[in-house]
Order: C-alpha cells, then sequence, then structure tokens
C-alpha cells in the first residue's frame, strides 16, 4: 500500500465522520431495514409504506404525523446501490389493472425526507428540522445465509442433511450425496451434478411453504450462477484429503461465506437501526406443522445473525450502529376476519418467542403486529347451517369475486406450535384455507394512500419516536 493509499484512506475516513456527525446533529438519518422470507410481501410493504407516509390520511396511528410539513423522494446516498421502483410498483398496486409487483431480486434502497415543523417554543425558535428514512430492501432468499456465519462446512451439512427426509425431493438428493464420494478425486462436472441436484431440492422446500433454503443464492444466484462459490452442496460426514471432493466442497463453502454472506452483512445489515422482519404465518400455517416449526427456527437464526440493542450517542456518532427496534409483522391480515387478527398476532408472538426474547434481553424494543401492507379484501357474513361464518371476500387472477370462510385459529397458540415442535405431519380436524387473491380496484383520494391495516402502527412503532 502506497502513501497515496493510506491518506486515500484517512480522507475517507475523516469524510465518513464527518458525515455522520452532520447527520446525527443536523439531518438525523433512520435507517430501515425490510426484511424477510420469500412471499412474505416485502415490495408491497415498502410501496404502501411509502405511499402512505407521502399522504398521510390514512395513517392516524403515526405519532408526530401533524408536524411534518412535507414528506419527499430523494436519491438515496449510496450511489452503487440500485434504487428501489417505487414508482412502478405503485403503479402495479393501484393501476387500471392491479396486479402483485415482481419481488425482491437484489438489495435496492429509497431515501424519503421528511420537512418537520417543531411545536411550542423550541419550535419557534429552531425553525423546521429534516429527517431522513433511508429504506434497504433484503431479498428473502439471501437473509437465511446470515446464519452460516458461525457455521463450519461439516455442521451446515450436517444440519441440511437432517432435514433432508422430511420435505420434497429430498430423499432424491440424500441418495445422491450418499452415492457420492467425498474422498474421491475432485471432479467438476460431480461438483456441479451435485450442486444443481441440491438447487432442485431447494425450490421444491420453498415452493411447499419451507422457510430455511439455504444457501440463498443458490434460489437468486443473479450475477453469480454457474461461479465455483455457487456450485458446492453437503456431503455426509467423512475423510477429506487434499485434492479430493469433500476438500474442495468445504472450500467452495467457506469462499461463498467469505465472498458473498461476509460482505453482504457488512455492507448492508450491519447499518441498520430499526428493523421489520414480515413473516407469512399464515401460509407457514396453511403449509402444515413441519413448515411452521421450520418457520420458528428461521426466525430464531435470523435474530442471531442481528446485533440488537441500544447504541450510546457517541457510538452511534461514529457509526457503530445497533438494532433499536425490531417490528415481527405478520402479513397478510386482510385474509382473515377482523375477529381473527388478534389470534393471528398471538400466534405470531409465541411464534417468535425465541427470536423477541433475545432481542429483548440485549435492549432492543420489539413489537408483533398483524398487518396488511395493501388490504385487498372486505369483510362480510356467510350464512351456513343456519349460522353465520365471518368471511371475507377478494378478487382472484381470473377476475372473479369469491368469498371464503378460512376457519378459525386457535385462541391458544399451543394447539398449533406443540404439534409442529413434535414433527405432526398434519393438523388435527382443522384445515387452514388461504386463497391468492390479487389487489382490488382503488381510487385513491387526494391525501390518502392505499388502504391498508394496521400500518400506521407499525410506522410509528418504527419512526414515530424520530417524527
Amino acid at each position: 500500500m502506497g502513501i497515496s493509499d493510506i491518506a486515500d484512506g484517512i480522507t475517507r475516513g475523516i469524510e465518513d465522520l464527518g458525515a455522520s456527525v452532520s447527520e446525527a446533529l443536523f439531518e438525523p438519518v433512520i435507517r430501515l431495514g425490510v426484511t424477510g422470507l420469500s412471499r412474505a410481501g416485502k415490495t408491497v410493504f415498502i410501496t404502501s409504506l411509502v405511499a402512505n407516509l407521502l399522504d398521510r390520511g390514512r395513517m392516524p396511528a403515526l405519532s408526530g404525523a401533524s408536524d411534518i410539513t412535507a414528506a419527499f423522494l430523494q436519491p438515496q446516498p449510496d450511489d452503487t446501490v440500485p434504487r428501489f421502483d417505487y414508482e412502478s410498483h405503485l403503479a402495479a398496486l393501484t393501476g387500471p389493472a392491479p396486479h402483485w409487483p415482481e419481488g425482491t431480486r437484489a438489495v435496492s434502497e429509497l431515501r424519503l425526507s421528511f420537512r418537520i415543523q417543531p411545536r411550542g417554543i423550541l419550535g419557534a425558535v429552531r425553525g423546521p428540522r429534516v429527517v431522513h428514512l433511508d429504506i434497504v430492501d433484503y431479498p428473502g432468499e439471501w437473509l437465511l445465509d446470515l446464519g452460516l456465519m458461525e457455521k463450519s462446512y461439516s455442521e451446515w451439512s450436517e444440519e441440511a442433511l437432517a432435514r433432508l427426509p422430511r420435505r420434497p425431493q429430498g430423499a432424491d438428493y440424500l441418495a445422491q450425496a450418499r452415492a457420492a464420494e467425498g474422498t474421491a478425486e475432485f471432479s467438476e462436472p460431480v461438483a456441479k451434478a451435485l450442486a444443481a441436484g441440491f438447487t432442485g431440492y431447494l425450490e421444491a422446500a420453498r415452493a411447499a411453504g419451507f422457510s430455511d433454503c439455504t444457501p440463498g443464492r443458490f434460489l437468486l444466484p443473479g450475477e453469480m450462477a454457474g461461479s465455483p462459490a455457487l456450485t458446492f452442496a453437503p456431503l455426509p460426514a467423512g475423510e477429506a484429503p487434499r485434492g479430493s471432493l469433500r476438500r474442495e466442497m468445504e472450500r467452495r463453502y467457506d469462499a461463498y461465506k467469505r465472498e458473498v454472506v461476509k460482505p453482504f452483512f457488512r455492507d448492508h445489515f450491519a447499518k441498520i437501526d430499526r428493523q421489520v422482519v414480515l413473516v407469512d404465518v399464515l401460509g407457514a400455517i396453511h403449509a402444515g406443522p413441519a413448515a411452521l416449526d421450520d418457520l420458528r427456527q428461521s426466525m430464531a437464526d435470523i435474530l442471531a445473525a442481528f446485533r440488537p440493542g441500544r447504541a450510546g450517542w457517541l457510538t452511534s456518532l461514529l457509526g457503530a450502529r445497533r438494532v433499536e427496534r425490531i417490528l415481527f409483522a405478520a402479513t397478510k391480515a386482510d385474509h382473515l376476519h377482523h375477529s381473527q387478527h388478534a389470534r393471528l398476532t398471538a400466534i405470531t408472538g409465541a411464534l417468535l418467542r425465541e427470536a423477541r426474547d433475545r432481542a429483548d434481553f440485549a435492549g432492543a424494543r420489539t413489537l408483533a403486529l398483524s398487518i396488511a401492507a395493501l388490504r385487498c379484501t372486505t369483510e362480510e357474513m356467510l350464512a351456513h347451517e343456519g349460522a353465520d361464518l365471518p368471511a371475507i371476500r377478494g378478487r382472484l387472477e381470473s377476475g372473479k369475486s369469491v368469498a371464503l370462510y378460512p376457519g378459525d385459529l386457535p385462541g391458544d397458540p399451543a394447539q398449533l406450535l406443540a404439534p409442529a415442535a413434535r414433527g405432526a405431519d398434519r393438523w388435527l380436524d382443522e384445515d387452514y384455507s388461504i386463497m391468492n387473491f390479487v389487489p382490488a380496484p382503488v381510487i385513491l383520494r387526494p391525501g390518502e394512500g392505499p388502504p391498508h391495516i394496521r400500518l400506521d402502527r407499525a410506522a410509528d412503532f418504527l419512526i414515530g419516536d424520530k417524527l
């Protein structure tokens, strides 16, 4: 390293420190991470949140909303991170032919800025201030990779192979892995075949509703498709002599952690100070006990990668952020009648008990909510055998409007969690139904964002104290 490189590094460090001081003292920045597993609704959540923060007519529970004199979008500060395509996603949700936007496939970011007029004497003296909200979107498929950072190849292989017998196509890959000779000389065609077989299993497991489908880049490889860092797979325990298949698999696994997972954590995850974890609890319940217990364990593993807790003023000033608030949001609450929402929230809280306890112990504030970032159903009562059943009505992809009674969630979450924990194959005497509704046509009046369920409470918990 030359003298000029050292000087450049010092200069960049001073500039970064100056930017941190400016943000902390004059224009504070809230970095909000939006994470969740596949199909949890990250793109819809961000789009609706931004639209409802720009036009706050549907946000009565947001503290400080009346003090906001202006809200506007600005270029995000990270020039190398793609911008979240808010305008296109909003058009998809609220246009003449509303439909769900394409899901997250890469990290993206959006900056929303607020001009706030403080009340009282201080407001008269100080004048308006600016608060920036940087929203960072992560692909759900990459999320659980953070749990690999502390696992060796042998540990990961043992865990991955142990899950195979109870998952779709698991038996096929297990037979393929057992047939491979780990001590044999490494062969690229064999490695590719194993990686392809394992990827096929991951795709089938995800489609069946399972959450823990690592490595996540196998499902969304992007520009890394076909690279050695994505051409490995778990193998049974055994010796790994130099030049062997198992030794090379281990080396590539370590390269994946070093070149893919750790930079993702360093550049994005470690900078978050507020976090949303979106959870498709209803989808997991519908998929069965095994999928629900897999979701519980996945959420606990995700929280292990965060650094929750309150950051001191000086450490925050210097850039050492900690996650201060974490919202666990069960999405798609509009798939249930409102009389079931409290039960969905209770199940979510119980499901995430281990993850929440870990965050609470570290000093972070946590909250569990059932929400719908975009409400696409209405409620009605269906007559059935002389009784009225609380139902919901929504529009299918075919355009047909249907009414559905989704069944009652249990009042005691243990009625779901206990069978899931003991490995039950199915729910006893229950069939929890869900439908794939599409967005309903909506006319947005001036000053109003898209209709939602409890998005204002979610926003208040996440950023209300800063407004």
